[in-house]
């Protein structure tokens, strides 16, 4: 089928104006956020409602015309771009409607093109809160988040995409709309089908709508910078804290003073949200609920000021020191980009495994490469760091890049020997396909490929995504 043809026949479906064509307006759907993968597409498409992506996925499947699933294209393994150039790109950005809100009952039903950010906001004017946070939020969709299974901040607390997703609408891969919007908290009719489409990175369907769990918005936030000697403290601290605060505590990041560093000599954050230096910082909040008592963070740091873990602490004393604290978390991975080449893992393991993780990681990588520099940061909490590297000061970027397979190679085998994870939260997409069939179960990798013939048997959903081709 000619450009033309293509052009004419998903217009036909579509309406032309939802058709896009020409290199120069594919081009913003192309290109992801690290810029590892680019292919062109040959078309990129954005319906305008559920009707149309049936439509259009029915036709597709007909044709053996292979789709890529996109919605705020902020994925960073490449779930979400083309793979071969013989894809077409299927955008949600038009289905963007809040369907229901019920703050009362606990729950808000939106279109797969609602971003992150637009949730938040009309949880937020329902008197509710929707607690996945993550940095991207003001363009990533809810169709990527739950696709890609997304964590962020405070999965410590309240859990990842899959944890509060209630429901979800799916066009399947011949075009039928499996209904699944429902807000049951209990519902033991057999299989529970949302979990096969969260997580599954647009390989079997296409996720059109979903109801998420609201929860009650807290009255005010506690926030702390916290020097540390080390992870293995930071990890102590994490238990101490825990065991005081509960559920209260609902964030617990690392961070390294490498990074710090790097925000402040690149102009990223004003001014330096620590108390004093220090080799490692956690970033620690509370969210104080209604009536709730104030001062829990600071009774919760005077027991660990008591027992050594802590060396100094700041504490947020007004909103603009808090979100300075924030700033330097959210900012820890993009500032790398301005030091220069950086190698970067997604990884999880179990959470007393941290400490082991960070050491063994560096000195691996030390080994390998001396002079690389170190910044695992993260979500301790839940046992999932990024474990960066930047390059050796005044290194040749490409070349530090050319090496990278052995950094890779290095940290992926510790995790495996910790038993963790080498995709806590980013997904697989095109960047870990090999890896995931090297490091998966064989019987678990042979049954999500059954699931995935049964379900897409034309292959027509993200090929090339999670599996091989």
């Amino acid at each position: 089928m000619t450009v033309l043809d293509l052009n004419s026949e998903l217009s036909g479906l579509l309406g032309a104006e939802n058709v896009l064509v020409a290199p120069e307006r594919m081009q913003p759907f192309l290109s992801e956020p690290r810029r590892r993968f680019h292919q062109s597409a040959r078309a990129v498409v954005t319906p305008r409602s559920v009707e149309y992506v049936q439509a259009l996925v029915a036709w597709a499947n007909t044709n053996r015309q292979p789709l890529v699933p996109q919605s705020g294209n902020t994925g960073l393994v490449g779930g979400q771009v083309p793979l071969t150039g013989t894809e077409v790109v299927v955008s949600a950005r038009h289905l963007n409607r809040v369907l229901e809100v019920n703050a009362g009952a606990g729950h808000i039903s939106v279109e797969a093109g609602l971003t992150l950010q637009q949730t938040h906001e009309a949880a937020d004017a329902a008197g509710a809160l929707f607690p996945l946070t993550i940095a991207s939020q003001g363009s990533a969709m809810i169709g990527g988040i739950l696709s890609s299974n997304a964590g962020g901040v405070q999965v410590l607390s309240y859990g990842n995409a899959r944890e509060l997703c209630l429901g979800v609408d799916v066009v399947l891969p011949n075009g039928e709309l499996m209904h699944g919007l429902n807000s049951l908290r209990k519902n033991n009719t057999g299989y529970d089908l949302k979990d096969l489409f969260v997580g599954a990175e647009g390989t079997l369907g296409i996720v059109v709508a979903a109801t998420l769990k609201l929860f009650p918005k807290p009255e005010g936030y506690e926030t702390a910078f916290i020097s540390v000697a080390d992870p293995e403290e930071a990890f102590a601290l994490f238990e101490q804290m825990r065991e005081r605060l509960g559920t209260t505590l609902t964030a617990f990041e690392l961070m390294p003073r490498f990074g710090v560093d790097m925000l402040l000599k690149h102009g990223v954050i004003e001014r330096d949200p620590a108390a004093s230096i220090s080799d490692w910082y956690v970033l620690a909040e509370v969210s104080r609920a209604r009536g709730g008592r104030d001062g829990a963070l600071l009774d919760a740091l005077e027991g660990a000021f008591e027992s050594g873990l802590v060396e100094n602490a700041a504490v947020a004393q007004s909103e603009s020191d808090r979100e300075n604290m924030w700033k330097a978390r959210e900012s820890m991975s993009d500032v790398q980009s301005r030091e220069g080449a950086s190698i970067k893992h997604d990884v999880s393991v179990p959470l007393a495994a941290v400490p082991e993780l960070v050491t063994r990681g560096i000195a691996a990588a030390k080994q390998i490469l001396p002079g690389i520099r170190p910044c695992p940061f993260g979500h301790m909490g839940d046992g999932n760091l990024h474990f960066n590297f930047s390059q050796p000061a005044g290194a040749d970027p490409k070349a530090f890049m050319a090496g990278a397979e052995p950094i890779h190679e290095a940290i992926y085998a510790i995790v495996t020997d910790l038993g963790g994870s080498v995709s806590a939260e980013h997904g697989i997409g095109q960047l870990k396909t090999h890896l995931l069939q090297r490091v998966k179960d064989p019987v678990a990798y042979a049954l999500m490929k059954q699931i995935k013939a049964a379900i897409d048997p034309n292959n027509i959903m993200n090929p090339g995504k999670v599996f091989d081709l």
